[in-house]
């Protein structure tokens, strides 16, 4: 390896680490989620999964932005930040990730009453919704073991968060 590609490969990753942190939540952000999403679904990622990880983005990215707000303007102010953040993530990649599938449900009456008939569900909805109660319990989940422990473990918060995405995302990979 030459002089010139050294000190090339030594500037790019001095640039990396001295680069300050960048917090953004744009259209360009929701397309590369998009895209990732696109070449996930490419590969065979189910889109439950896919949708689980869309949905956990958008909604962490609510919560970030709520705790950067100190004052209460509306009621729900919180609630109302993440579920924008969420809506405004997943619903711009639903021509992206198009899939609809049939959820036969007989449980009781006859065909075509509420509890027996066909439902076309949306992998993707589903995984997302998923996704936003998954982030949504976590800090919930966090402080609990903190109380039961009677202290938090290092990076607790990103261990929980991670583990139960992870752990949701292979059984919907699996189970679909």
């Amino acid at each position: 390896m030459g002089k010139f590609a050294r000190a090339s490969i030594a500037a790019s990753l001095s640039a990396l680490l001295l680069a300050p942190a960048a917090y953004a939540h744009c259209p360009l952000c929701t397309i590369s989620a998009g895209v990732v999403a696109g070449f996930a679904a490419w590969a065979g990622v189910s889109k439950l999964a896919i949708g689980l990880f869309i949905g956990a983005f958008g909604a962490s990215i609510g919560w970030w932005v709520r705790r950067y707000i100190r004052k209460t303007y509306i009621p729900f102010q919180s609630a109302l930040i993440i579920l924008f953040s969420f809506a405004t993530t997943v619903i711009p990649l639903l021509p992206v990730i198009p899939d609809a599938s049939p959820l036969y449900i007989s449980l009781a009456g006859d065909y075509g009453s509420l509890l027996n008939r066909t439902y076309v569900i949306n992998q993707f909805i589903v995984g997302s919704l998923i996704g936003l109660l998954l982030i949504s319990i976590t800090p919930l989940l966090s402080k609990t073991v903190t109380r039961i422990r009677g202290a938090a473990l290092p990076f607790q918060g990103m261990l929980l968060t991670g583990g139960l995405l992870l752990t949701a995302g292979i059984l919907m990979q699996v189970l679909s």
